[in-house]
């Protein structure tokens, strides 16, 4: 079945926002008329970010400003999943965060407290102001017994001017230093997935994910059982497909393309595989 004809069987759309909708302050090419599109069909949509900085209604507002009117019940972020599970798994817990507002915020909400001694957990997501001594704060806290939680394991995301770090590049030195790995709550854990699909209010059959991820995205909706879309728009490229053990069910060059389900249906293959010399 072609991209046209899945579409219009699907009640849903979970759609990634970094490299997807925008880079930075940046709204990508088509997004208003991909958004008008998925309101004109009366579709469900939930914006599924793996970014933990903003809360909903900072991302409601970030929109805003680039001409988009989305209400902040369209969005769930990997900072509000953690928070869910955290609190699922120790109700009324303390934390030590490396984080930006979303990320407190949630936990805040989630009736967690703020706790620079002697926390349950150190939870780290995105944040532009992380420094050297916070970064120790953390370390000497791990070691002291707090459980190390991320709230992606994305290394890096697309800014304006190119790739900029993120989640797992930041939380690495706190790994390496302690020897203990970080337990990941976004994407490609399928904890995110499964709350998304439930803020979507529709089954994993009836839905579709679309992000610039092969790693994060992509895998995710594949081990979820939803059908994927790549969009060329972010991190990978299309040469990178390849590289992986698995494929989206379809490629696009943007969100543009999703109206008229224009897909790219050659995907190169790595120089080995095609016989050239490696």
């Amino acid at each position: 079945m072609d991209l046209a004809g899945l579409l219009a069987k699907k009640q849903g759309i979970i759609c990634d926002m970094d490299g997807v909708i925008y880079h930075g302050n940046r709204l990508l090419p088509g997004v208003r008329e991909f958004v008008d599109w998925i309101k004109k069909t009366g579709k469900s949509f939930l914006f599924l970010t793996n970014s933990s900085e903003r809360t909903p209604r900072e991302l409601r507002e970030k929109l805003a400003r680039m001409g988009l009117d989305v209400g902040p019940e369209h969005f769930y972020t990997s900072a509000l999943a953690t928070a869910a599970f955290l609190s699922s798994q120790h109700p009324g817990g303390t934390a030590y965060v490396i984080g930006g507002n979303g990320l407190v915020n949630a936990l805040y909400d989630a009736g967690f407290a703020m706790n620079e001694v002697n926390p349950d957990y150190v939870v780290v997501g995105e944040t532009h102001s992380y420094t050297y001594d916070t970064i120790t704060q953390a370390i000497n806290l791990v070691e002291k017994g707090a459980r190390l939680i991320g709230t992606n394991p994305d290394l890096t995301g697309p800014g304006e001017h190119g790739l900029v770090p993120s989640t797992g590049a930041i939380i690495s030195p706190i790994e390496l230093a302690t020897g203990r790995k970080a337990y990941f709550v976004g994407k490609p854990n399928p904890l995110m997935m499964r709350q998304g699909l439930k803020r979507l209010g529709c089954k994993r059959e009836d839905a579709i994910i679309v992000g610039d991820r092969m790693d994060t995205d992509i895998v995710a909706g594949i081990e979820s059982e939803i059908d994927t879309v790549l969009v060329l728009s972010g991190v990978t490229a299309l040469e990178e497909i390849s590289l992986f053990p698995y494929r989206p069910h379809f490629v696009l060059g943007g969100v543009a393309d999703m109206p008229t389900g224009q897909t790219i249906d050659q995907i190169p293959r790595p120089e080995s595989e095609s016989g050239a010399k490696a």
